[in-house]
């Protein structure tokens, strides 16, 4: 199958790694895989903060790159949600609404595509840690993923799953609401890591980047020997 890699902005130029990783996974399952050039934003925080004109300019550029695309695999389940969710709503009665909504269709966040679409949880990885797993607020509640990254998990030897109290709670980030609401940002913040130390596990997991730079950050500034991994690097373990 010819996959289409959707990179985030701040996967691509904070945590390449990630993208590296699901690349790595999807060929050892004999995909190809194709990264459209000149992937920029997904328009989400134009889209969040109530700027609908500048967020549909940034996704037709979107709905351009992918239209090609068989299927299209997110590093994200936040912006992956705004292709596959938000984009049709963005889109509904303009020229364009066909193409948001046939992109849609399209689109999977990656443990949903490993586990729902091709039927896959073990990929022979190993990783020796006791970990926890966060839920990212879109990937959970826009696209229900919430099983699938913990079947892939479950099968990675020599890692020890534990829930952490908050699993599902915000980790305080939301783009731009870390920056309108700071203080508010950091007091739940401060809960989710205070649930995963509760845990006792060394290695927190999500399938959204983004939300494990809120969590290490404040892990960080508390000193806490605590490292984050999204979903694909552990998977990509050997």
């Amino acid at each position: 199958m010819r996959v289409s890699l959707f990179i985030p902005c701040f996967v691509d130029h904070y945590f390449p790694k990630v993208g590296i990783s699901i690349v790595k996974v999807l060929e050892q399952l004999g995909h190809t895989v194709d990264y459209p050039e000149g992937q920029t934003c997904c328009g989400q925080p134009a889209f969040n903060t109530g700027y609908w004109d500048e967020a549909r300019g940034t996704a037709e550029r979107m709905l351009d790159l992918f239209a090609k695309a068989d299927v299209v695999v997110s590093a994200s389940g936040s912006c992956g949600a705004m292709l596959k969710v938000f984009n049709p709503e963005l889109f509904a009665g303009h020229p364009r609404e066909a193409e948001a909504k046939a992109l849609s269709a399209k689109v999977w966040e990656f443990s949903d595509f490993l586990v729902t679409k091709l039927g896959v949880e073990d990929l022979g990885a190993r990783l020796e840690t006791k970990a926890t797993f966060h839920d990212g607020c879109h990937g959970l509640r826009e696209l229900r993923i919430k099983s699938q990254p913990r079947h892939l998990l479950r099968h990675v030897k020599g890692l020890e799953l534990i829930e952490m109290g908050e699993a599902e709670s915000c980790c305080g980030f939301g783009g731009t609401f870390s920056v309108k609401f700071p203080h508010v940002s950091e007091s739940m913040g401060d809960v989710k890591c205070q649930s995963i130390l509760q845990t006792g596990a060394s290695t927190v997991i999500s399938n959204d980047s983004s939300c494990l730079m809120q969590i290490q950050g404040m892990l960080d500034r508390q000193k806490q020997p605590i490292r984050s991994l999204h979903l694909a690097e552990v998977l990509a373990s050997k």
